[in-house]
């Protein structure tokens, strides 16, 4: 095949898709942007935040110029909540800050942790989400999947404060409910037990209730599944069924000694 015909090809297969990656890393950028705003000492909230509402109206326009005046009104109804989400923010740093003991400061945990970034993200796409606002909610969480390994759906709904501690690998579906004052560890699964397309407007992931403790690598499956306030989930559990109030899952380690050997001497 000719290097013309290739060129045809591709240009004909192109047009199936209506992608405009410019629409991404404006996304990114505005993320990075809002973050900044709310957190970092040296950067004036008054003064960035009318660039920050330019930027949300250019993403806007590339994403369907006709429903222009539809966006701004998200994106008042989204500054009226922002004081709201950076409280909910700081209580879930603060619950990192105590129970991590690690952490020795609040300002490490902003700067250096990875679950409180993916737990801002989320906080931030989840109100865009909640407003129906096409397309951005989701990069935003894939942005802040990329950087630190943790799967948030900006669907889930999750109260305060909320712990995600090291995080990598953690897993959280867009039907996901989460009570307050849960903690969970790297690679927690909160998913589906079947993945179907007709199955969209349904619960198929978890409901987690208050004061629950999930350990590294659990695996916590089905819409009908629901974790007990004040539970505790041991590492490795694999659940698709409810566990009670105050209960402990935990899976059984059998520890059994080598048998000695005599060793023939040299």
């Amino acid at each position: 095949m000719s290097i013309d015909k290739i060129i045809q090809s591709i240009r004909n297969n192109k047009q199936n898709h209506l992608v405009d990656f410019r629409v991404k890393l404006k996304t990114e950028e505005f993320t990075e942007s809002l973050f900044k705003i709310l957190f970092d000492s040296k950067i004036s909230v008054s003064s960035n935040m009318e660039e920050l509402g330019a930027s949300f109206k250019d993403l806007a326009c590339m994403i369907d110029k006709e429903g222009l005046n539809r966006f701004e009104l998200i994106w008042k109804k989204f500054l009226v909540n922002l004081p709201n989400l950076l409280n909910r923010l700081n209580q879930d740093a603060k619950c990192i800050f105590l129970h991590d003991p690690a952490a020795r400061s609040i300002e490490e945990v902003i700067l250096a942790y990875p679950g409180f970034y993916a737990i801002a993200v989320y906080r931030l796409s989840h109100e865009l989400h909640q407003q129906n606002m096409p397309l951005i909610p989701r990069i935003m969480s894939e942005y802040a999947h990329r950087l630190t390994g943790i799967d948030i759906h900006p669907g889930a709904q999750i109260g305060s404060p909320f712990f995600i501690d090291h995080g990598t690998g953690v897993v959280i579906g867009e039907s996901t409910i989460i009570r307050n004052k849960v903690k969970l560890y790297q690679g927690v699964t909160l998913g589906a037990l079947q993945v179907s397309k007709d199955m969209k407007d349904l619960k198929r992931h978890p409901t987690v209730e208050d004061n629950v403790t999930i350990y590294a690598g659990a695996t916590i499956l089905g819409g009908d599944t629901t974790i007990g306030k004040n539970s505790t989930i041991g590492g490795n559990v694999w659940l698709t069924e409810s566990v009670p109030e105050n209960s402990i899952v935990y899976q059984r380690t059998d520890i059994k000694l080598k048998k000695k050997t005599n060793h023939a001497e040299s």
